[in-house]
């Protein structure tokens, strides 16, 4: 058994944190469901602006659109969906398999939208529509001005994936979000199971601390948060307000682990995929990611339920000046502004792409 099958075998679903026309293109993706366990994948605005702009894969589909008067981000969006339905199909087997709990694709509503909850919910709902697959889940960010729609689109019944989830109080805030969506849809008496993880942000914690801790607690913090959060993810779900949602049929909303490819060269390159593992759990990793823990990596032990050493943990970190709730503020700011950053570079680079396509 390889070690993704390991961390299969273990409960935790492995996706690809990427999407391009030549992993579909090629079979690679089919060979990674087959081969390394991968059972769903995510996409951002980087990867495609990443996709697009370093391949001729997309240069047919960008010409038509341009030539029937599409603005670049309906472009975007119809490129991103051809791929993503056709991902969701390889997927649709392990979603049923598992009656919706696995075997899911996302794609992010424009970051644009970020401070107008009406119309993100709005678009997510009118995006997982045009995707026409039940195992599509639309990111939303688990920002505060995102929150609002989280909630309402989980009441809608919309898959969502809540993404740039950073400190033990934002991913709080995001369990309520989804708690009140599902709340909402039990009153109405509708079915109260709406899939929907929560990514939650690792790596990006030790690359913003590094000048800034002693060496003894360097590529620690990432692991310490995660622990955090799984075990507040365990008590949240156990509690009694969620025995009485279980009893109506709802599941709860699965814990994401993202960013999970390790930014310092000096520690493993499968860090948060070996220190993470954790039953009824996601990691979604870079492709070189998973690649190197098909080759080395090894799952040693399962993050544990209690929270007394992420707790240690994180008071050492405390002690040495990290500000959790500061710092977690700072990196979740940081992301809203670098996913705007690639959609812009996204939009851009499509639109020099028709021009020299067309």
């Amino acid at each position: 058994m390889n070690p993704p099958a390991q961390l299969h075998a273990a409960g935790q679903s492995l996706w690809l944190d990427n999407i391009t026309r030549d992993l579909l293109d090629s079979g690679t993706l089919s060979r990674y469901i087959a081969d390394l366990s991968v059972t769903g994948l995510t996409s951002n605005p980087t990867i495609y602006d990443k996709a697009i702009g370093g391949s001729a894969a997309y240069d047919d589909a960008v010409s038509s659109a341009a030539r029937r008067g599409l603005s670049a981000e309906a472009t975007f969006f119809e490129l991103a969906l051809d791929d993503l339905v056709r991902a969701a199909d390889l997927f649709r087997p392990v979603f049923d398999r598992t009656l919706g709990v696995d075997g899911f694709v996302s794609l992010e509503v424009s970051p644009l939208l970020a401070y107008d909850a009406a119309a993100t919910a709005a678009e997510a709902a009118r995006l997982h529509a045009a995707g026409g697959r039940p195992n599509l889940f639309i990111k939303i960010p688990g920002t505060p001005e995102g929150l609002p729609a989280i909630e309402d689109s989980i009441a809608a019944g919309v898959p969502i994936n809540v993404t740039l989830l950073f400190s033990p109080a934002q991913y709080l805030a995001c369990m309520d979000a989804y708690t009140r969506g599902v709340e909402r849809r039990v009153a109405a008496g509708l079915p109260p199971y709406v899939p929907s993880v929560a990514s939650f942000f690792v790596s990006r914690w030790d690359a913003a601390i590094a000048a800034k801790v002693p060496a003894e607690l360097k590529n620690g913090l990432g692991l310490a948060i995660g622990a955090k959060a799984y075990a507040d993810y365990r008590a949240y779900f156990g509690s009694d307000r969620w025995g009485f949602l279980l009893n109506e049929g709802a599941r709860p909303q699965r814990l994401l682990f993202a960013s999970t490819g390790t930014k310092d060269p000096a520690a493993s390159d499968v860090l948060y995929i070996s220190g993470l593992a954790a039953p009824y759990t996601v990691n979604t990793m870079p492709e070189d990611t998973l690649h190197a823990f098909a080759d080395h990596g090894a799952v040693p032990s399962l993050l544990s339920p209690d929270p007394a050493g992420a707790d240690a943990a994180l008071s050492a970190y405390a002690a040495a000046g990290i500000d959790i709730d500061a710092l977690g503020h700072e990196l979740q700011v940081k992301g809203a502004e670098s996913f705007v950053g690639s959609w812009n570079s996204l939009i851009a680079r499509i639109e020099a792409k028709a021009t020299v396509v067309a």
